[in-house]
């Protein structure tokens, strides 16, 4: 009975000291709140704070325009056709990957369109984080080198296409054009560039293929595809006359 009665002492202590230990956890766990989060409309007390939110709303949409913009009005376009062009004619089927023509293409618009860039940042992006003028001001220089870019590769013909569609009088000089009809037609005279040069490449490989092509024909290999033969012919023409080279800074040059 003494010994049931020390291991029934020792037992209802060790609880009461488990209970003591863990309640002091218990009551802070129970302490602990959890953050709370509002989200309230409520009218705006001065113009400014009205202001500051279309501010927003208007650079988030330009964000997502960023992408098209990047494409559609800068060197991107020609620059990624000739190259798509380029390896279609040589029917390397996916070599270069897509990858490797997206990352180069981008990397040469960087070069082409840097001295654009660097003069929107001193012209309009500097002075606006200096607080120098407003956003729209910022937003009218900014447009200056990029319109000049665009007249110097759009094609007078084209834009003569688009005045004409929009209904405007003859423009006496390059700012009466208006950014809407510039865009259109600097685009149009880019995929003309494009295919233009992409048609001076398909030259020299169709040559070649049509000279392989001849040459088994003649000597009665009818069931051999001339895409084998002329395939290691074309790129050997192309690795002997340093392609990449030629190609790469005649696209660069074209934009002087």
């Amino acid at each position: 009975m003494t010994m049931r009665s020390a291991k029934t002492a020792g037992i209802l202590l060790g609880l009461w000291l488990l209970i003591g230990w863990a309640s002091p956890a218990v009551a802070e766990t129970q302490s602990v709140t959890t953050p709370f989060f509002s989200i309230g409309l409520d009218t705006a007390k001065t113009p400014g704070q009205t202001a500051v939110v279309l501010e927003i709303f208007l650079l988030m949409t330009v964000l997502s325009l960023a992408p098209a913009i990047l494409i559609m009005l800068t060197a991107f376009t020609r620059i990624v056709m000739v190259l798509s062009l380029l390896r279609q004619a040589m029917g390397t089927n996916q070599m270069p990957p897509n990858q490797v023509i997206i990352g180069l293409s981008l990397f040469l618009t960087f070069f082409v369109m840097t001295p654009v860039w660097n003069s929107v940042q001193q012209e309009a992006l500097q002075p606006y984080m200096d607080k120098q003028i407003n956003a729209q001001q910022a937003f009218e220089k900014a447009l200056v080198p990029l319109r000049a870019f665009m007249f110097r590769q759009t094609k007078e013909k084209d834009l003569a296409l688009f005045v004409g569609i929009a209904k405007m009088k003859r423009p006496q000089t390059i700012d009466d054009i208006p950014t809407t009809v510039l865009v259109p037609s600097f685009i149009i005279s880019e995929v003309k560039a494009a295919f233009e040069i992409g048609l001076l490449l398909y030259v020299p490989f169709l040559v070649v293929d049509m000279v392989v092509a001849s040459v088994l024909l003649s000597m009665g290999m009818m069931m051999l595809p001339p895409i084998m033969v002329s395939l290691p012919f074309k790129l050997m023409l192309f690795v002997l006359a340093d392609g990449w080279h030629l190609i790469v800074g005649s696209l660069v040059k074209s934009f002087a």
